[in-house]
């Protein structure tokens, strides 16, 4: 099977379910950034040596694949799909994952500044793509329906990032640079 099929090269893709859209419509626009969200874990993933973090971000990968087919899918035609859609359950794996990381973290005091050893700072960096990816969602669902588990669960992804990067850095010993608003810096 060949990887190009040319039958985009007018600047219009297909979605599952048969119909046609321009590569810049706001559903196209919404799953790719879910995407680039996932290859963003996949980098994350990459530089953890922590199998704690590695295994989140697993599991992360996988829900992604499947939110990103259901945002591929011309309205209406999702249960095609034969899969599970993310939902509540997922939201509250999520928030489990959450508290569990933040389980040896000292309370935030201050905004940090995203950064630190390669695998604190990819974390960072993912955090920031699943946030343009909600915000990418959100314009859809402006103007189609996108079920709120969706958005939920985005929301809630890019907190998990957060504190799994912070995670990462007290695992490495590392100390969060708090942020200092001008005039205050030493």
């Amino acid at each position: 099977m060949k990887i190009y099929t040319r039958t985009g090269d007018k600047g219009d893709t297909g979605l599952f379910g048969g119909a046609r859209v321009p590569k810049d419509d706001a559903r196209v626009e919404a799953y790719g950034t879910v995407d680039e969200t996932n290859a963003a874990l996949g980098m994350a993933r990459s530089h953890s040596s922590s199998p704690y973090v590695q295994r989140v971000l697993d599991e992360l990968q996988a829900d992604l694949f499947t939110l990103g087919a259901e945002l591929a899918s011309v309205p209406g035609t999702e249960a095609k799909l034969g899969i599970a859609l993310l939902g509540d359950a997922d939201v509250e794996r999520l928030e489990r994952a959450i508290d569990d990381a933040e389980g040896p973290l000292l309370p935030l005091k201050n905004f940090i500044l995203p950064g630190g050893p390669p695998e604190v700072a990819a974390l960072h960096f993912a955090r920031t793509v699943a946030r343009r990816a909600e915000r990418r969602v959100l314009t859809l669902a402006r103007v189609e329906t996108v079920r709120g588990a969706a958005l939920v669960y985005l929301n809630r992804l890019a907190d998990l990032l957060f504190v799994l990067a912070r995670r990462a850095q007290h695992e490495k010993g590392g100390q969060e640079v708090a942020w200092a608003p001008r005039g205050e810096r030493a």
